[in-house]
């Protein structure tokens, strides 16, 4: 009874998720429209950067829409997994997306310095102060859920990036408007592409990590090893593997060398006492053993299989 509770307020916490994503796509829709207009009539290359970026929300918010859907399908015979690690998928795509927009930008940027152009900041600081309404919205509706699943925590990123990026898009009008440093232009789309790199930096590499089924970073796996080898009846665990599945799922794979040659119904005691410690201990949550007695196999912590 338990699980099915779990299981159902997860299910509500997608299908929210879902309707604040659909919200976000909307209102940056409407942005990016009308900074695109905004940028070709006013000449800001800015305005311009800042609507690729507002584009690139747009794909990624869908990305993560087409994730967060997909996570909530069952497994099958094919499919023993379902689509649990769709979410990790799309932040990987969203990160990416973020970084090569960046590049561009940079790209872009450093043809301007050349040659730098009057600009209708007027346009500017309307469209930006839009913008920075527009975003703010999405980023207040996805900041809670974004504390919990990577995938949200990309889409949270696109949009947080994309308002501060406005702001700085704002200032800039500003400067134009009231000193015509029209240089501002390049120079803030140059740091609103660096910035871009840096965040999206960092969510790539968390999300690489998990689709390469590394170790999480908050788990020392010499430390679960340590607190199984302490229960009675156990000798030694060994060929360790633990990964993230998902945000909500961390899975532990191992062989369990015995001291005893005990019964089925003494493992699964044994194998009750393992489940809780690890859960405890390290929040893991699904655990695969294979017990062994005398077996003649290396006996490593980790083993090249």
């Amino acid at each position: 009874m338990g699980y099915s509770h779990s299981h159902n307020h997860s299910h509500n916490q997608k299908d929210l998720q879902g309707r604040k994503l659909l919200i976000s796509i909307v209102l940056n829709i409407v942005i990016t429209v009308a900074q695109v207009i905004g940028g070709l009539v006013s000449g800001s290359l800015s305005l311009l950067s800042d609507a690729l970026h507002n584009f690139s929300d747009v794909i990624s918010l869908l990305v993560s829409y087409i994730a967060a859907k997909l996570s909530k399908q069952k497994a099958s015979i094919n499919r023993t997994f379902g689509y649990k690690r769709a979410e990790i998928l799309a932040a990987f795509i969203n990160a990416s997306t973020l970084v090569i927009v960046a590049i561009l930008l940079i790209i872009e940027a450093i043809k301007r310095f050349t040659d730098p152009q009057e600009v209708e900041s007027n346009l500017v600081i309307w469209l930006s102060l839009i913008a920075i309404i527009g975003n703010g919205l999405s980023v207040l509706l996805l900041r809670k859920d974004s504390k919990n699943s990577i995938n949200m925590r990309s889409a949270y990123l696109h949009l947080l990036t994309d308002m501060l990026a406005s702001v700085a898009v704002l200032i800039g009008g500003l400067l134009m408007k009231y000193y015509q440093l029209f240089w501002v232009d390049s120079l803030l789309t140059l740091l609103i592409a660096l910035y871009l790199i840096w965040v999206g930096y960092d969510l790539l590499k968390t999300s690489t990590k998990m689709l390469m089924l590394f170790t999480p970073d908050d788990i020392n796996i010499k430390e679960v090893v340590r607190a199984v080898n302490k229960l009675p009846k156990v000798n030694k665990i060994h060929h360790v593997h633990i990964w993230n599945l998902s945000d909500e799922e961390l899975h532990l794979e191992a062989h369990l060398d015995l001291r005893e040659n005990i019964s089925t119904a003494e493992f699964n005691e044994l194998l009750l006492e393992i489940e809780k410690v690890l859960h405890k201990e390290f929040s893991i949550n699904h655990v695969t053993i294979q017990p062994e007695y005398n077996k003649e196999d290396p006996k490593e912590v980790i083993v090249q299989d």
